[in-house]
């Protein structure tokens, strides 16, 4: 089964040796993204709230890329900087997704360049028939 390469429609910037997304099959496997600008890579400080909703837009955005919405993820792994802010992120991810929820993984971990949260994720994309 071949590999095919998703992109970020907004990334103008090399974030590191890495694909966005890479769709096998129908199955979408989506990078760690975080609170970025990518069009400067600037880290995009804030609550975490706010650093949480810009992470999922990102994987949107990608989902998006590769034909799929939301609904289509079916899991995300998420790394905190600071757990104690598990409540405030858990509601921030939970008012993103309004049908199943993908299943998920929240771990505290070390990140770089002060950002608060860090989120991968898996989708299924079933594209429509014409």
């Amino acid at each position: 089964m071949s590999k095919l390469e998703i992109k970020h429609p907004d990334k103008a910037i090399n974030t590191g040796a890495y694909s966005s997304g890479v769709l096998v099959g129908d199955l979408l496997f989506i990078s760690g993204q975080g609170p970025l600008d990518l069009a400067s890579g600037d880290v995009q400080h804030g609550t975490i709230e706010e650093e949480t909703l810009l992470t999922l837009s990102h994987i949107q955005k990608i989902v998006e890329a590769a034909g799929g919405t939301i609904d289509d993820i079916v899991k995300c792994t998420v790394h905190l900087e600071d757990i104690r802010e598990f409540d405030r992120y858990d509601a921030a991810y939970g008012s993103f997704f309004t049908g199943i929820r993908p299943a998920r993984t929240t771990v505290q971990s070390v990140l770089s360049d002060g950002i608060k949260i860090e989120i991968d994720a898996i989708a299924r994309i079933t594209l429509k028939q014409a």
